[in-house]
């Protein structure tokens, strides 16, 4: 019985199937709970706002932890009805270091650390915004965010290299920017450091405008820069589109041949006379999807 009501919990809340109406409504649920906590933490940073309502805001803070709190717990206990987290100690503590399982931890910590370690007032303010961790239990329940990140970490080898070739393409520009306009502008760029500021906007090609050079060499620099990074920050946008492609098509390809197996086993049942004619094609249209 026991077993039974933790495996039925565990379906609820993790592995939901086609047709399960209270792991639908559950799923919903949090769902909207979690965007509700975004717009909540949003609007709570409007002063206006936040003097008007904050004890609407602060209720709606505290049921929000419990509730996260509670399905947290609940994720721990199930979790080692899945294969890969089998063992009460250890398969718990293999699971709370899961990706997902640190994000859920994170969206509810910052409510309780201030409860259990006293701590100065600016670290609590940085530990009520870590709240917007929220956002990232999305994951959970969408399969297209899910698909992104597996995504990311197939392709976190090129991704690692074009981040490497940004931050080696930083420091060179900023190291030639210095020798040019360090004469000429001493208190803009007085340092290699102090230009990473100006190499960074004119490689993303925002350019604000607070610091540019005045050299012919300088702007020349500016401009080669500004051209090689449109170019450059288009890599990483690539690498993840053919990624996802390859992943979407991957899908569709396992999804067609399960279909197809469906089918000629549902063929064989009415070979058989298992089933009916009517039968086949009600079957046939589930699978389908007509």
């Amino acid at each position: 019985m026991y077993f039974k009501i933790k495996k039925r919990t565990y379906e609820i809340i993790e592995k939901s199937k086609p047709g399960d109406i209270p792991a639908k409504i559950f799923s919903i649920f949090i769902i909207s709970l979690i965007f509700l906590n975004v717009v909540a933490i949003m609007l709570s940073s409007v002063s206006e706002i936040f003097s008007r309502y904050s004890k609407f805001l602060n209720m709606f803070e505290v049921i929000s932890v419990v509730i996260f709190s509670i399905e947290y717990l609940l994720r721990l206990w199930t979790c080692n009805v899945d294969e890969r987290y089998k063992g009460k100690i250890k398969g718990r503590f293999k699971f709370i270091f899961t990706p997902l399982a640190l994000i859920d931890l994170f969206a509810v910590l910052p409510f309780y650390i201030p409860m259990i370690i006293p701590i100065d007032l600016r670290f609590l303010r940085v530990m009520r915004l870590v709240r917007v961790f929220r956002i990232f239990k999305f994951g959970r329940y969408f399969e297209s965010l899910q698909l992104l990140g597996s995504v990311i970490r197939k392709k976190k080898s090129e991704l690692i290299v074009t981040v490497f070739v940004v931050l080696l393409l930083l420091i060179i520009a900023s190291s030639l920017i210095y020798e040019f306009e360090r004469e000429a502008q001493p208190d803009k760029f007085a340092s290699i450091p102090g230009s990473m500021w100006w190499a960074a906007v004119t490689l993303t090609t925002v350019g604000y405008g607070d610091i540019f050079p005045v050299t012919v060499m300088g702007k020349l620099l500016s401009a080669f820069i500004a051209v090689l990074g449109i170019g450059l920050f288009a890599l990483p946008a690539g690498i993840i589109s053919s990624g996802l492609i390859e992943a979407i098509q991957k899908n569709q390809g396992i999804s067609v041949s399960d279909s197809l197996l469906d089918l000629e086993k549902l063929a064989e049942l009415k070979e058989k006379g298992i089933i009916n004619e009517d039968e086949f094609n009600k079957k046939k249209k589930q699978i389908l999807g007509i």
